[in-house]
């Protein structure tokens, strides 16, 4: 099987792409990859051992990107394709229609896809199947795309319980939170669209309880703005920033409620679903997947989009009611551990590849 991949960054989307790879080498797959020249997966794909060809995706080198592929695929013995982003998925593509390879399009954001033909042909005529990681995608697509119900699947990226292991509350001691602090979290690549600003200006709106602190776990391109945006707010003694920390599990524990505020792209956060099966209480928004995961009034709370006062409502609500709190995170657990393990992830991704040809 070839991954391949056009980004050059390493958030969730890469992540999931790293990890379903080493779940299905397990049960016995063997995958290569191409991935932009230089992007963030080449060193962790390297790491654990897989093959990587890295080359440089872009609109005026697509030809040679197709003629590499085909190369690629050809060397490998490659059966069945798996593409991630747009750059990569069209020359991909058109390799594997060529060269009669399966091809499944993975769409990873919760964006609208372009209408028109672009959509007709990367989705319907070059996909044997296209998998979205969240259910609010599904139905613009197969209506985009003119793309029928049986060629498309919702497959979140699921949690692995191994993986987070049994975590330690190391990091309340470390941060200097109080056995009566309210902490109050976030964990993401740091994005502009995924509501830090929002969270910051909720925590302002709350200066009136000082016991309920914000723990923002994460690093990315916006990191330094909303450090920025903390700073002009007056914020230093509320918030506090643990910047990219590489296996956050230790300090989402030591979180008492998790939030998510993304407005855009969102599908169904791994993050969220590993502070679900932590047992935190959500505070989400309903864009893109989250709602599956932060159900209302049973595993957290959802609030408007760009909307810091829904925000401080909802912490408010959470931070005054303890039982409420425990109730939530005990749902929140149950709903992660029947609907969003690792292990149907992989059961899902390995039914699919089946379905369009022998792997």
């Amino acid at each position: 099987m070839l991954h391949t991949e056009a980004s050059p960054g390493f958030g969730g989307q890469e992540i999931r792409i790293l990890r379903e790879a080493i779940g299905m080498r397990k049960r016995g797959v063997e995958l290569v990859f191409a991935v932009q020249k230089g992007g963030g997966l080449v060193a962790p794909l390297r790491k654990v051992g897989f093959r990587v060809y890295e080359l440089s995706f872009s609109r005026n080198r697509v030809v040679c990107c197709f003629l590499r592929l085909c190369w690629i695929m050809q060397k490998e013995r490659v059966t069945h394709v798996n593409t991630h982003s747009s750059w990569d998925a069209w020359p991909a593509g058109f390799a594997a229609k060529f060269l009669r390879r399966k091809l499944v399009r993975t769409r990873h954001l919760s964006t609208a896809i372009r209408p028109g033909a672009n959509s007709r042909i990367l989705y319907n005529f070059l996909a044997d199947h296209v998998v979205t990681t969240c259910q609010e995608v599904v139905e613009p697509i197969c209506r985009q795309a003119n793309l029928p119900l049986s060629r498309i699947t919702s497959v979140p990226t699921g949690v692995d319980p191994e993986e987070i292991g049994d975590v330690a509350l190391g990091w309340r001691k470390k941060m200097g939170f109080l056995p009566t602090d309210i902490v109050v979290g976030t964990c993401c690549v740091f994005r502009g669209w995924k509501g830090v600003t929002d969270l910051l200006q909720a925590a302002k709106l709350l200066e009136d309880l000082p016991n309920v602190k914000f723990l923002l776990v994460g690093g990315g391109v916006s990191e330094g703005h909303f450090l920025a945006e903390y700073k002009r707010l007056g914020l230093e003694k509320k918030v506090f920033f643990t910047g990219y920390l590489e296996k956050p599990y230790e300090a989402v524990a030591a979180m008492d409620i998790f939030a998510l505020l993304s407005w855009a792209n969102e599908g169904v956060s791994q993050a969220s679903l590993q502070a679900a099966y932590l047992q935190k209480p959500l505070i989400t928004t309903p864009t893109g997947g989250l709602k599956e995961v932060c159900l209302e009034g049973k595993t957290g709370h959802l609030v408007a989009a760009r909307a810091p006062n829904e925000v401080a409502d909802a912490i408010r609500k959470l931070a005054a009611d303890e039982k409420g709190r425990k109730q939530m995170g005990l749902s929140a657990r149950a709903h992660v551990e029947k609907n969003f393990l690792f292990e149907k992830t992989l059961d899902e991704m390995q039914r699919i590849y089946v379905s369009t040809g022998r792997i």
